[in-house]
């Protein structure tokens, strides 16, 4: 998938995330933020002034987010990312109410409307983790300048000896050659199985 339709995934199928930032304590408070927007230049979701959410998002600039569907767990897809926000004031407001109609229920009133201000996630990094797909299917993606995190676990080519042992714990079977072995990221659960049992220290953890 490429990144505008992870987003478009995110905004359009999965709408209502949780979305983490943190108080003046520096202790991690999470609400249920619905977003509104997406393009190829990030997210967009919108608060009120007079919200505490709002006071942590200037203050911080940064926000950690998890968006979840399915009528089950083997059924789940999620997304989630972390990175930048910003405001953009009231730009895209009109679009935003268009798009999203219930927005006039909550805020019927031009007046009530003065209240809100929009804001654009517009750096981060983030996965898309798919268990409904067999085996299950994982993508790192990012936007706005942001490094791509590389995470889960990698098998150092000078020293495997392939002796399978890694291939024999995999659950989801996504080891494969000779030596060295080969770890397809697409479906890696990160279970650390690999890691745990390799005697060579051929399989590294790489940063989360």
């Amino acid at each position: 998938m490429t990144t505008e339709e992870i987003l478009r995934t995110l905004q359009k199928d999965i709408h209502s995330t949780i979305v983490a930032t943190n108080d003046d304590q520096g202790l991690p408070v999470t609400c249920v933020i619905d977003m509104m927007l997406s393009d190829d230049e990030g997210l967009y979701f919108l608060t009120a002034r007079g919200k505490a959410f709002y006071r942590r998002l200037t203050s911080q600039g940064f926000v950690a987010l998890t968006g979840l569907k399915g009528e089950d767990t083997m059924s789940s897809l999620s997304v989630n990312l972390r990175g930048r926000v910003r405001s953009i004031g009231q730009d895209r407001l009109a679009e935003i109410f268009e798009k999203n109609p219930y927005m006039a229920e909550i805020y019927p009133s031009e007046e009530s409307r003065e209240a809100l201000e929009v804001f654009q996630i517009c750096e981060a990094s983030g996965e898309i983790f798919d268990l409904s797909q067999k085996p299950i299917f994982r993508q790192t993606f990012s936007f706005g300048g942001a490094p791509e995190a590389e995470t889960g676990y990698r098998i150092l080519a000078d020293k495997c000896i392939g002796c399978s042992e890694c291939q024999r714990k995999c659950p989801q079977n996504c080891i494969t050659g000779g030596c060295p072995k080969v770890i397809d990221q697409s479906h890696c659960l990160h279970c650390g199985n690999c890691y745990a049992v390799c005697t060579h220290g051929a399989v590294i953890k790489l940063r989360a």
